[in-house]
């Protein structure tokens, strides 16, 4: 199957972004069948707040324990 460039819109920023005919081949080869709905700055921003509040989650854990434990 010959995949071709697509404009996608970010539905977090509503910028265009294309989904490159590469793109497209990678997730057909790893089984996704969706699109991409995010542009790449905002899939980064997205993973940077999981990945902080993981964090801070993890902080505030180790916090109370050594509180419990004094």
């Amino acid at each position: 199957m010959e995949f071709e460039d697509k404009t996608l819109v970010c539905q977090d920023c509503g910028n265009e972004f294309v989904f490159t005919a590469g793109e497209q081949e990678f997730y057909k080869e790893k089984g996704l069948d969706n699109e991409p709905k995010r542009c790449k700055e905002c899939r980064n921003r997205r993973k940077a707040t999981r990945t902080n509040i993981q964090e801070n989650k993890e902080n505030l854990k180790k916090r109370l324990q050594e509180v419990i434990l004094k």
